[in-house]
């Protein structure tokens, strides 16, 4: 450390650092459960209606996400959640379920979803504060990307889905779940 010390840096006995493999892991975890979502809503949707455009069109920014994630997991040595084949599972079951109810309930997932990845993005910048630049960078570009998804789901009907507040809390508390089950396992 050419001469600096912790103190020096900054950083003080008792100070709280912001755990960056769990950060890490769950960010990737979400990127794939959204890709899982997606991926979902395609298949009961196809290709030709005009929701799974714009749902096709949000996949590929999922899934540069999700490769960018896979990549800072791999160079930092950091494991992925062992929940994965899980979120496989559930976020495809999840978008499924939600187009079979019709494109404003696909829609409305996206809304649920990213509201919650909003809020988590926010906790982790401000848990990082100047640490881990690179780090900060990719949250905050993904994050408003995010919240472009968000506003598409928006625009496209998400708020006229069936039951929507019902709809959208259900899916937000099972975005707080999973997000508090990849950090750790």
């Amino acid at each position: 450390m050419t001469g600096e010390t912790l103190t020096t840096r900054g950083w003080r006995p008792g100070d709280r650092r912001a755990d960056v493999p769990s950060m890490l892991r769950v960010d990737q975890a979400g990127e794939y459960g959204a890709t899982r979502i997606y991926a979902g809503q395609l298949a009961v949707l196809g290709d030709r209606h005009p929701a799974a455009r714009l749902i096709a069109g949000m996949a590929l920014q999922e899934d540069r996400h999700l490769k960018h994630f896979d990549a800072m997991l791999a160079e930092r040595g950091v494991r992925p959640t062992l929940l994965q084949p899980f979120w496989n599972v559930a976020g495809f079951a999840l978008g499924a379920a939600t187009a079979l109810i019709g494109p404003n309930a696909a829609m409305a997932c996206t809304a649920a979803v990213e509201t919650e990845i909003d809020k988590h993005y926010a906790e982790q910048l401000d848990a990082l504060g100047s640490d881990e630049p690179e780090l900060a960078e990719t949250i905050r570009e993904f994050q408003a990307e995010e919240l472009e998804h968000r506003d598409t789901a928006i625009a496209a009907g998400a708020e006229n889905a069936v039951a929507y507040p019902v709809l959208t809390a259900f899916i937000r508390a099972g975005c707080r779940a999973a997000i508090a089950l990849s950090k750790r396992i």
